[in-house]
């Protein structure tokens, strides 16, 4: 990894969003949440309460691809969903592994997507540390918006 890579943690509070992950190595996105799509080299994922004893950053793993799914064609056991048939960004990722240690939330702020860079995500401790600005760290900012090409 480089200091620079883009990393997007995102939320898994279902028991069945951790086994797609697990099992799959997939994870959702709403499109209704990033419509501009998954803009990350690395995904990492902050297991919560209903899922795991301690709220925490547990895993992440390389981004492989992304596609364009609804709802019920990733979880078709859940056809009845309110959701069904809303569109998903389904991830597609490399190993996933573990971070260690967990990156806590030992504040217990409410979390749904954090964009922040690779240098900050390893140095980190908690989840408030993803958030550090300092000129030590890569400038956020530049490497956290897409990168787009001038035509």
């Amino acid at each position: 990894m480089f200091a620079e890579d883009r990393v997007l943690v995102g939320v898994i509070n279902r028991k069945a969003d951790l086994r797609l992950l697990l099992e799959k190595r997939q994870y959702r996105v709403p499109v209704r949440r990033m419509p501009d799509g998954v803009n990350a080299d690395v995904l990492a994922f902050f297991i919560s309460r209903p899922v795991r004893s301690r709220s925490a950053i547990y895993h992440y793993a390389g981004l492989r691809g992304v596609e364009l799914q609804r709802r019920v064609d990733i979880l078709p056991s859940e056809r009845h969903h309110p959701r069904a048939n809303d569109l998903y960004w389904l991830c597609q990722l490399d190993v996933i592994r573990d971070t260690q240690p967990p990156i806590v939330n030992g504040a217990r702020q409410t979390i749904a997507f954090i964009y922040t860079t690779w240098d900050r995500f390893a140095d980190a401790v908690t989840v408030r540390d993803l958030y550090v600005d300092s000129p030590y760290y890569v400038s956020r900012v530049y490497y956290a918006l897409p990168r787009r090409v001038a035509l």
